[in-house]
């Protein structure tokens, strides 16, 4: 019991602070989990917390409106072991289903239990699929409206702060299309993010080649429009949102990144742990996942040569094998913690 007061107490606190000096955060109600303080949690731009639901003493989903949207989305949470202090928040995105599918962290490794013990509070966002995670210049037809870095980057940081007393110490990681996503979210809000983790994610957007992956995952797996997103092809906007042009951006940030180069390894054989289509379509699978990694390994190189040249330090991490697939963003995750731990745990 006396866990529970301290935990609430630390929530309560961080609550009433952001309402002092943000002027922005709601008064809240305690809910039966420890250290969280949720219902009714409202920020000055109109984003509030409409829900919560308690899944356990370490796991909470929170119902968040975003203003930008008009809509809710589900926030999944893994809570600190010890939630006696304040403790930092990992945002963790999934690929380019957003979570709402069933290639997530949660189903398909074991980063959640890997995280459970590190303290920190990991925020996995549901929602977003084929979206990129960035802000749309136009709803679309098929993937509606899109406003995901104002989401991430400025609507839900002070709700999920106040909602868990967390320290206000933040850092982000994402798989394939989340990968580019995670990197932009750090570019556009320089130090708000401490350390970024990138497993075979596209790194630049502008060019041909870049271009046509962006296309392929927006447009063929996902319906929708790119020029809703970012505009016709010679839009200033896909410069805007090409992480290696504006990777000066990421200067002071902790980065790592990863990739396989196409090559089948030892996740890609059917029937395997990591693998999700029936074993008959896994020859089908593997090869279209190799030629995915094969360009997300070249789209790898030119960002580990951009910070070279600019003199910013970053760990990369290239696999001897390996396709787009889940068992080697398992096997990643662990290999960025150390980066993801240094901003996470380190003083500014």
């Amino acid at each position: 019991m006396g866990y529970h007061r301290n935990g609430l107490r630390v929530a309560l606190a961080a609550l009433v602070s952001a309402a002092v000096i943000g002027g922005g955060v709601a008064w809240a109600e305690p809910v039966s989990s420890p250290g969280v303080v949720a219902t009714s949690v409202r920020s000055a731009d109109g984003s509030y917390i409409e829900k919560v639901e308690v899944q356990d003493g370490r796991n909470v989903r929170l119902l968040v409106h975003s203003a930008a949207m008009n809509k809710t989305y589900p926030v999944d949470v893994l809570r600190p072991e010890d939630v006696s202090e304040p403790r930092p928040v990992l945002y963790l995105l999934n690929g380019a289903g957003g979570g709402i599918d069933l290639a997530t962290w949660k189903r398909n490794t074991d980063a959640l239990e890997f995280l459970a013990d590190k303290n920190i509070n990991v925020v996995q966002i549901i929602g977003g699929p084929f979206s990129f995670y960035t802000d749309w210049v136009r709803e679309d037809p098929v993937l509606g409206v899109n406003k995901w870095q104002t989401f991430v980057n400025e609507e839900l940081p002070p709700l999920v702060d106040a909602a868990l007393g967390s320290n206000g110490v933040n850092a982000i990681a994402g798989l394939s299309m989340a990968g580019t996503s995670v990197l932009n979210m750090a570019i556009a809000k320089p130090g708000h993010f401490r350390s970024v983790a990138v497993y075979s994610g596209i790194a630049q957007t502008s060019d041909p080649i870049g271009q046509r992956m962006v296309r392929a995952t927006v447009e063929i797996w996902g319906g929708g429009d790119t020029r809703n997103m970012w505009g016709a092809v010679d839009d200033p906007l896909w410069a805007a949102n090409d992480p290696i042009l504006n990777a000066e951006k990421l200067r002071g940030t902790n980065i790592f990144a990863s990739t396989g180069n196409g090559i089948p390894g030892i996740y890609d054989q059917p029937g395997g742990e990591f693998r999700l289509e029936p074993p008959e379509e896994t020859p089908k699978t593997v090869a279209i996942g190799g030629v995915i990694e094969a360009g997300v390994n070249w789209s790898t190189r030119n960002l580990n040569n951009r910070l070279n040249q600019l003199g910013i330090p970053a760990t990369f991490v290239y696999r001897d094998t390996g396709t787009h697939s889940w068992g080697y963003w398992q096997d990643d995750l662990k290999s960025s913690w150390p980066v993801l731990a240094k901003g996470l745990y380190s003083a500014p």
